[in-house]
């Protein structure tokens, strides 16, 4: 008999803590739900004022539409099959539409290595930067606080801005594009590898700071070894942003491919238009491709 009377209730308690679980489920739900309400009401206020605020509206977007699928059906190159492997001399031929194909791949090797040598000197740059920007490893909240606004300076302006700066300042030609994304680039590796620094293990750390070892010591050898292969594939990534980078920094005059694309733009040939972003779309897909690997590999080799 009290065998049957404590089943009982317990079923009773198991029945009113249910009761109590759902009830609270139901009224968190509906907070959640009112909740997701009201912010989706800021955000949609907040895009009709920014549409606004920028003159977009549904009959602009109508009215540009058209004119912009006429001046892409112009940069459709007129390919004829019977001539498609002629010379260049041949109007219809693949030939004939990449007929300055020599001087455009020479061009496009001048962005990548632009690209790659501003990376290299960003990074290198970003590198000792990162760490007194790290809020593990700053001495103190001083230290912390100006360099991580020395990095946000970097980066604020963007990269088009330094090109126009430093086109006045050297001249018309690829130094200045390099410096513009260099000093871009430090100010955005710099709070990436800032980022990777602070979710770094400080077990190490703490192991060299125990056995005398000084700040710089530890740096080297209990937090570098742990954050280097995240550092490569960040300075990788920013490598196959700065090849795309450099292409548009061109049109002010900072060298590379991106300077005779604005030419031919300009004088609407619209032929070598097409050609010239043909080759910068696979340039910039093979190097993606080769980054991606170079990634892996660094990401896989550092696995346990």
């Amino acid at each position: 008999m009290s065998r049957g009377r404590f089943k009982t209730g317990t079923f009773k308690v198991g029945t009113f803590e249910t009761a109590g679980f759902e009830l609270r489920y139901r009224r968190r739900r509906l907070a959640r739900g009112r909740a997701t309400l009201v912010w989706g009401a800021v955000l949609l206020s907040a895009l009709a004022v920014s549409a606004w605020m920028s003159d977009v509206s549904p009959a602009a977007l109508l009215a540009g539409l058209p004119r912009a699928g006429q001046y892409f059906a112009k940069l459709v190159p007129n390919l004829q099959w019977r001539h498609l492997v002629d010379g260049p001399q041949t109007e219809g031929s693949f030939a004939y539409w990449f007929y300055r194909i020599d001087v455009w791949l020479r061009l496009l090797l001048q962005t990548s290595q632009m690209a790659a040598l501003a990376t290299l000197l960003g990074a290198a740059l970003a590198l000792p930067l990162c760490f007194p920007a790290s809020a593990n490893l700053a001495p103190n909240y001083a230290t912390y606080f100006v360099f991580r606004r020395l990095l946000e300076l970097f980066r604020s302006v963007p990269d088009l801005v330094y090109a126009l700066i430093l086109v006045w300042a050297f001249g018309v030609g690829p130094l200045a594009g390099i410096l513009a994304i260099m000093l871009h680039t430090v100010g955005a590796l710099g709070k990436l590898f800032a980022e990777v620094v602070e979710n770094a293990d400080m077990r190490p750390w703490d192991g060299v700071c125990a056995t005398g070892g000084t700040w710089a010591q530890a740096v080297r050898y209990a937090i570098l070894p742990q954050v280097a292969p995240n550092f490569l594939s960040y300075v990788l990534l920013r490598f196959e942003i700065n090849v795309r980078g450099a292409t548009v920094i061109g049109f002010v005059g900072a060298g590379g491919i991106g300077q005779e694309l604005y030419a031919v733009i300009s004088f609407n040939y619209y032929q070598e238009i097409s050609a010239i972003v043909v080759l910068i779309i696979l340039t910039v897909s093979l190097i993606d491709l080769l980054s991606e690997r170079l990634r892996s590999r660094a990401m896989g080799e550092a696995a346990p």
